[in-house]
């Protein structure tokens, strides 16, 4: 059977399975279009450290994976009921090896959300994939390519950007590889907290950081030996993604955060890695323009929604009025509260 004749046969989509998951990274490795957010492993981050519901779903062809498409569903009184892929990740949405392919993944994602009855189905691209769905207009990604050569990754940072990196420099920080999540953690609270944001649980790093091992990498920032500022990043073939991160109050002063990023650029470069994903910001809010002063541009996120329940396109964001009362009481919350409390909000903020 040739290529074509194999193609216009309509592939097997089933539930993946816990020995499916070397053949499922073995596609999505092979796929250009593949994201960190696309790895199996991510079943077992959203169930262990959440207890979400998933459905991974691959399509086969005579034993061959040529598809596959990640969901979980996140269900939540305040926030409502979503099938998502991939909940907490920047992108999602299927991979596919044809047409055919992907025409039964959707399907099976469409089939599947009405069975659960979920409000809505989402999927999360960096492409335009379903012009006929609903569209959410609220994220952009922002992603650059990286030299191996430190200096020529610093000159590429505008000048008054570039500016607030030498200032971290002469202050005396310095930036030092390490597992120790206490300590990431209780920068990265702080920091969340000051924007009025719930934060997720301990547990959900050491579950990220068990998991993924190597890809997942913790930077911290130090001042005469203490720690100011803290990200979690994630490796992926030749990208780095800095992911969770923060900067406590005393790391303004002596730009700690633009220093932070800098060092990950700076050690990311050297070890080979060629893209630098800034992630995704809202567009016009304070991440947004802080990742433009880098010189980053923003390139839009494309989080197609197909309504199952709900009548229109749900509005769960921060800059929706309604959660303005709510964002500026939590930013005057103790830590202890906030941290405390934060985790049972943050797991439905998928």
């Amino acid at each position: 059977m040739d290529v074509d004749e194999q193609q216009q046969r309509t592939p097997v989509v089933r539930p993946m399975a816990a020995c499916d998951l070397a053949r499922w990274n073995a596609y999505v490795l092979g796929r250009p279009d593949a994201t960190f957010f696309h790895l199996g492993e991510w079943r077992t981050v959203l169930e262990a450290a959440f207890g979400h519901e998933t459905y991974f779903l691959l399509a086969e062809r005579d034993a061959s994976i040529d598809g596959v498409l990640p969901l979980a569903r996140i269900r939540s009184r305040l926030f409502g009921d979503a099938l998502i892929s991939t909940p907490f990740c920047v992108y999602g949405g299927a991979l596919a090896s044809d047409a055919r392919t992907a025409e039964a993944l959707d399907r099976a994602a469409v089939d599947l959300a009405e069975r659960l009855g979920v409000g809505h189905l989402e999927l999360r691209y960096r492409k335009s994939v379903h012009t006929d769905w609903s569209c959410k207009d609220l994220y952009v990604t922002f992603r650059r390519e990286i030299a191996p050569d430190a200096e020529a990754n610093l000159q590429r940072i505008p000048r008054k950007q570039r500016a607030m990196v030498r200032k971290g420099i002469a202050a005396g920080l310095e930036g030092k590889i390490e597992n120790d999540l206490e300590r990431f953690y209780r920068v990265y609270a702080e920091s969340v907290r000051g924007l009025g944001t719930p934060v997720f649980s301990k547990r959900y790093f050491r579950v990220l950081s068990e998991t993924f091992g190597e890809r997942c990498e913790i930077l911290t920032v130090e001042l005469q030996g203490r720690p100011i500022a803290s990200v979690m990043s994630f490796y992926f073939r030749d990208e780095v993604l800095p992911y969770y991160g923060g900067g406590t109050a005393e790391s303004r002063a002596v730009a700690g955060n633009d220093f932070l990023y800098w060092d990950l650029m700076r050690r990311a470069g050297e070890r080979g890695v060629r893209v630098f994903d800034f992630g995704r910001s809202k567009r016009d809010v304070g991440s947004y323009h802080f990742k433009r002063h880098w010189g980053f541009e923003p390139e839009p996120l494309f989080y197609e929604v197909r309504l199952v329940r709900s009548r229109s396109v749900p509005d769960v964001n921060p800059l929706n009025p309604k959660y303005r009362l709510f964002i500026e009481t939590w930013k005057r919350l103790p830590l202890p509260i906030s941290t405390l409390v934060g985790p049972w909000i943050s797991r439905s903020l998928g």
